[in-house]
């Protein structure tokens, strides 16, 4: 039986230099896990505006369903301005207030999260207060915890972040946001597994994945670190290359893989996607080969 993952999250246009291309780390997410056959839902906003429909049907010309996907909330849909360094690395201007910063509780939306195998949250999502009442809301309903912490200045404050990592049962997060938690949460480790079990102790968290860019990634897991260098390629951007490794990883948790193995596949799909343009290219399951 196909396992299920419900999303909630951004739903947005990514503007580039050279156009725009459909985004947001929490639609990725969903996206790469309906990629991945997993049965994949998202719940967000979009306005009811041009960029609004252009991204249900870009979602439609992908298969995925678009039904609990709010409509219309007065808010326009979300766009984010994209500039890439020298490196190819991405700054965002994320603009506000946008339809996801107003995603109401619904029926059908409590019915998805109780019902599924996960859900996958992220604080962005939580600037708004709506949004963030309708999130902490869903995570009393729902089995697994999935928290992608997705730190985007200014949008997140110490507090809320609490309430978010108090509810996890895995954590993902990058060397910076790691940085951040250390100074703001005072955590005493010198290297990155103390902080990682510190973290883990104080939030009661079984699972953090510790992504370190070109250097790979890094899981705890029971207290146990386990580490893969990662996958050498010639990055276009690296626009979405998180949220692919994260359904990835979501995606052959659930499959029951070990984690050494899971983490070797969660590297793959994030050095294919840095190598591609835009954070939704195609792949197929040769991508594990």
């Amino acid at each position: 039986m196909k396992k299920s993952v419900v999303a909630i999250g951004e739903i947005l246009w990514d503007v580039f230099p050279e156009g725009k291309k459909a985004g947001g780390s929490s639609m990725n997410v969903a996206l790469n896990l309906h990629k991945q056959n997993i049965n994949s839902q998202f719940i967000s906003a979009v306005g009811d505006d041009e960029n609004g429909r252009e991204l249900l049907d870009f979602l439609n010309s992908k298969n995925y369903s678009t039904d609990l996907i709010q409509k219309g909330n007065n808010l326009p849909t979300s766009t984010v301005e994209v500039k890439l360094d020298e490196q190819h690395q991405a700054t965002y201007t994320i603009v506000q207030p946008v339809a996801w910063d107003a995603i109401d509780l619904t029926e059908e939306a409590i019915l998805a999260v109780t019902n599924a195998d996960a859900f996958v949250y992220c604080s962005l999502t939580c600037r708004n207060e709506k949004s963030r009442n309708t999130i902490l809301a869903l995570l009393k309903q729902a089995k697994l915890k999935i928290f992608d912490i997705n730190l985007r200045p200014p949008f997140y404050t110490i507090d809320t972040l609490k309430a978010l990592l108090s509810e996890a049962d895995i954590l993902k997060v990058n060397e910076h946001e790691l940085v951040y938690l250390k100074d703001e949460l005072l955590l005493t480790g010198n290297t990155d597994e103390q902080l990682l079990k510190q973290l883990s102790h104080l939030f009661t968290i079984n699972i953090i994945c510790l992504t370190v860019g070109e250097k790979g990634a890094y899981v705890l897991e029971n207290g146990k670190l386990h580490h893969h260098k990662g996958y050498q390629v010639k990055v276009a951007d690296t626009v979405g290359a998180g949220d692919s490794f994260l359904a990835t990883f979501i995606s052959s948790y659930l499959q029951g893989f070990p984690i050494d193995t899971i983490l070797d596949r969660a590297c793959k799909v994030g050095a294919f996607v840095a190598s591609q343009p835009g954070a939704n290219p195609d792949y197929s399951d040769e991508v594990f080969n």
